[in-house]
């Protein structure tokens, strides 16, 4: 939550590497897409949110884990200097990051889903034709709480954590994955 402006301030939440093992046991694209406006804002650098992405695979790999992408966004429309102060389309609502996943990894957007904490995942993944699945981890539980009203698209689902959305999804599916089941793509 808020803006990771050093390394040591990187924290993953409980349970997020179980949830992408699983999503990898089956065989099912773990693609992350973020906004990361402080790029723009000169909070930190693009090289930090390098550093960032590699240690999150870095972890992810010693728990057996993997994600097939990572697409951020460094852009804010309003603040920073030219190319990084831009009205993109890849900045979370816009499905600009969703989409370019979709081409170059060759998804299937009506067999995807969108998992995420704020109100932009859950307009992105719309924008794209996708469903969005709310989370109450990071700004989720706050938001419906506090900001139910913002909603302009509803979530097709609420999940306490990534994991839970993510059995939420294979169960919904039909999707069985035994715990030692080899992982697929």
């Amino acid at each position: 939550m808020g803006y990771l402006n050093h390394l040591s301030r990187y924290r993953l939440m409980p349970r997020s590497l179980e949830a992408i093992r699983l999503v990898n046991r089956a065989g099912i694209l773990a693609i992350v897409t973020t906004n990361q406006s402080g790029v723009a804002r000169g909070y930190f650098s693009e090289s930090l949110v390098h550093e960032v992405h590699a240690l999150l695979r870095s972890r992810a790999a010693e728990a057996g884990a993997r994600l097939d992408a990572i697409y951020y966004c460094p852009h804010h429309p309003r603040e920073g200097d030219p190319p990084l102060r831009a009205d993109c389309d890849c900045r979370k609502p816009r499905p600009g990051m969703i989409l370019r996943a979709a081409r170059e990894h060759r998804i299937d957007l009506a067999r995807s889903y969108v998992i995420g904490d704020s109100l932009a995942d859950i307009e992105a993944a719309a924008a794209a034709g996708v469903p969005g699945i709310l989370v109450l981890t990071g700004y989720g539980r706050g938001l419906v709480e506090h900001q139910s009203d913002r909603f302009r698209v509803a979530p097709l689902h609420t999940a306490e954590d990534l994991l839970d959305a993510v059995r939420w999804i294979l169960a919904r599916e039909g999707i069985a994955v035994a715990a030692g089941a080899p992982e697929g793509r």
